[in-house]
């Protein structure tokens, strides 16, 4: 049963920072319940002075409905304007699926490999 059944969120989300990346980490379900934990996680990161990468780590996330997409689409609008780049890393499974239905698997940089999203980041100045 989704979170949206019960309406308690079961998204967790964790991060940290590299050279030149903030790396957030989410596992659990993207969903409208998740929203307001996840807005204001970002919040504190849109505070800090901007970095050249965000990578979102999407490896755990175990389902996404539309208002999760809405939020990644939010994301990646915000990056754009403070000229960050959006890497979503460990795209598999749902997220991959997600992406691919929606037709925005191209409007993102998108990563199967959590590693090869920071090593992007990493080689960049």
């Amino acid at each position: 049963m989704s979170s949206e059944a019960t309406g308690k969120s079961t998204l967790s989300v964790t991060s940290g920072l590299s050279r030149n990346a903030i790396i957030i980490r989410l596992e659990g379900e993207l969903d409208v319940n998740a929203l307001p934990l996840l807005r204001e996680h970002l919040q504190r990161i849109w505070d800090l002075p901007p970095k050249s990468f965000l990578i979102l780590d999407l490896g755990e996330v175990s389902f996404c409905d539309s208002m999760g997409m809405n939020e990644l689409v939010d994301i990646m609008q915000r990056c754009e304007s403070r000229g960050t780049r959006l890497l979503l890393g460990g795209v598999q499974g749902v997220m991959a699926r997600v992406l691919s239905i929606t037709g925005l698997r191209h409007a993102f940089e998108v990563f199967a490999v959590f590693d090869d999203a920071l090593r992007m980041a990493v080689a960049h100045p």
